[in-house]
């Protein structure tokens, strides 16, 4: 049986792009959520903004196709930005009673924790286990 030869006018169905494997052991692989993890580490030595950056960049990267891993990323990333904002505002609020202050103290360890899971994570190119949790 012979093939027919294609008609030029029609375009085979585009296929996604297989996800890239992940980074070799002793290497580094910046992709997207590692980025947004590394700003929002950034953030305590920039005041905030890489922060803000870091949430601005998840949100536009979330609406972009992806690979299925880098999903629960965005939305982990997201929540904790939101989950570190909250905490820091009750934290400035309450400093007037004394309260605030550990309240700021553990809404930076919950953020640097969180990004650093996140890191890990993005790291193997593995989904984030529960990107819906407000917890660690």
């Amino acid at each position: 049986m012979t093939e027919q030869p294609q008609d030029p006018s029609q375009t085979p169905a585009e296929t996604p792009a297989p996800a890239p494997a992940p980074a070799a052991s002793g290497s580094f692989d910046l992709n997207q959520p590692t980025v947004i993890a590394l700003l929002y580490i950034a953030s305590f030595f920039s005041g905030g903004l890489t922060n803000l950056v870091g949430v601005v960049l998840a949100y536009i990267w979330k609406s972009e196709p992806k690979a299925a891993w880098e999903a629960s990323h965005y939305e982990y990333s997201i929540r904790t930005f939101w989950l570190g904002f909250g905490l820091s505002i009750i934290g400035i609020f309450l400093t007037v009673i004394g309260i605030g202050i550990l309240i700021l103290f553990g809404a930076l360890v919950l953020v640097v924790v969180r990004a650093v899971l996140s890191m890990l994570k993005a790291q193997k190119h593995e989904p984030m286990p529960n990107p819906g949790s407000w917890t660690i």
